[in-house]
């Protein structure tokens, strides 16, 4: 059998959130699946490395699609005339977007509405883009997958989906996050904050992540506190607002906050593996990877009670309203204060990591694919 996949987003030292998915995703597939041919459709030139079998072959398709008008160009142009080229027999989609006339099965991952909640966060042009085409994308697949339960039904209610069309393939964690040792602590935490003991942020500075609210929060514990306790927030600074920016200028405490930028998936695990605690705060996720990287290197989660997290962090975080200030900074404070809380946290995380596996989520992937194809016949 031939299986296409969209790959566009897996960008050598560049994987965010669904570039991870469809790393892990794939790369899982074309290994357990030997006996099918895997075509994996890049908008650029591929790096090595992500040819992950001999079963893999990686073609280019011109041109990158970084822009709503090549989007349209690159899904409903040039993929269906590859597809065709290469006789598909199933296309699989990892972030969304497919070509709208194809004859073969289509299985549609659509990680979440974030956009249809929150379309200030969007430029015109993209959330132009996104609301007119994501309801069509959504519809004309044979069947879609999404990263949550709460995305599932999120789905049902804005696109009217039959429920019975979605399959949740829950994300994973990659094994190189894991618990550190005293002195490989010690090591990151003399690099980063002089020593001191850090709450850590991990993700993209975008306005969903409520970058704005959570310096606000670490600003009022601090002050309230007088803890030596750090603020180390890892991510692209290309999506920085001014509002970001302002409140970080104006804080009393700016200097007990540190911005790292990208880093490297070694500096990734070593900054979250010696974290005193994960607080992962956005207003919408429809997963929120971050929460479960930080169960497997035992570091407490503080998140929020919104969409996806309290399904992804169950009692193994604790949940607090992201636009309270005063509820985050009190979260900071019990979980500094109280060793108690502390360690049931780290237990019960032990417990909830067990859900997630990238195996489990290819896994689930794969019984989609066959489900869509089944359909089809």
């Amino acid at each position: 059998m031939k299986i296409a996949i969209n790959t566009r987003l897996l960008i050598k030292n560049k994987l965010e959130g669904i570039g991870r998915f469809t790393y892990e995703t794939v790369k899982r597939l074309c290994e357990m699946q030997p006996e099918h041919t895997f075509y994996l459709l890049f908008d650029r030139m591929y790096d090595k490395e992500y040819v992950f079998a001999p079963n893999v072959v990686p073609v280019v398709v011109p041109f990158q699609s970084r822009h709503p008008f090549l989007w349209w160009f690159w899904f409903h142009v040039q993929l269906p005339r590859v597809l065709r080229s290469l006789k598909a027999d199933v296309f699989v989609s990892t972030d969304g977007y497919i070509p709208l006339n194809l004859n073969i099965p289509v299985v549609n991952v659509i990680h979440d509405l974030n956009f249809e909640h929150n379309p200030h966060h969007l430029t015109p042009l993209v959330r132009w883009y996104y609301r007119k085409f994501f309801p069509q994308y959504a519809r004309i697949a044979t069947r879609i997958a999404t990263v949550s339960t709460f995305s599932k039904f999120d789905i049902v209610r804005m696109y009217g989906i039959d429920e019975a069309k979605i399959d949740v393939v829950y994300n994973g964690v990659s094994s190189e996050f894991k618990p550190l040792g005293l002195y490989e602590k010690n090591v990151v935490k003399q690099t980063y904050t002089s020593g001191e003991n850090y709450f850590v942020y991990v993700g993209s500075l975008h306005p969903r992540k409520n970058i704005e609210r959570l310096l606000l929060a670490f600003e009022q514990f601090k002050l309230q506190s007088s803890s030596p306790m750090k603020l180390v927030i890892v991510g692209e600074a290309m999506f920085m607002a001014q509002t970001i920016r302002a409140v970080y200028e104006k804080s009393a405490v700016r200097t007990d906050i540190v911005f790292t930028g990208r880093v490297s998936n070694q500096e990734l695990t070593n900054l979250l593996g010696a974290a005193f605690a994960l607080v992962y705060i956005p207003l919408f996720e429809g997963f929120g990877i971050p929460i479960v990287e930080a169960f497997a290197c035992n570091v407490p989660v503080i998140t929020s009670n919104t969409t996806s997290m309290p399904e992804v962090g169950g009692e193994a975080a604790l949940l607090v309203n992201p636009e309270d200030v005063n509820a985050i900074a009190a979260a900071m404070t019990e979980i500094t204060n109280d060793p108690t809380t502390y360690e049931r946290l780290q237990e019960t995380a032990k417990i909830q990591l067990q859900k997630f596996s990238w195996d489990k989520t290819a896994d689930a992937l794969w019984l989609s694919i066959e489900k869509a194809i089944d359909e089809k016949k």
